[in-house]
């Protein structure tokens, strides 16, 4: 079983296609860099989502998250990349990922991303 930081977000068949539900998902550990000082951002990611035909690994959802450790990434922008990542493997019904940032230099910031099935 790896451990090594990936960008493949793998899924499952969903196992009750024909119900809508949702999936909340939260990692409290997540990390990137800002990309104008190189310093540390850290944040939680809650993803929450309806899935269709089918579900995110949770593993390979963790090593994924894991890859942005060393990437500079505005929030606005890794927060849309990681839904855009997850959407193109799975196609859910529906889904928001939302990033809640820690404070640097006294400030906090939360990024709230969208998307609907037929909607964009």
């Amino acid at each position: 079983m790896s451990t090594t930081p990936s960008k493949n977000i793998e899924v499952f068949e969903n196992p009750h296609p024909q119900r809508d539900y949702w999936i909340h998902i939260d990692s409290p550990e997540f990390t990137c860099l800002c990309p104008k000082t190189g310093q540390p951002d850290f944040a939680t990611i809650h993803i929450s989502y309806i899935p269709d035909k089918n579900c995110v690994e949770l593993k390979s959802l963790k090593l994924y998250l894991w890859s942005f450790r060393e990437e500079g990434a505005f929030h606005e922008a890794v927060t849309n990349k990681i839904l855009d990542d997850i959407v193109a493997v799975c196609n859910p019904r529906e889904i928001k990922v939302t990033g809640s940032f820690l404070a640097r230099g006294g400030i906090t910031t939360s990024i709230v991303v969208t998307w609907k099935q037929g909607s964009n």
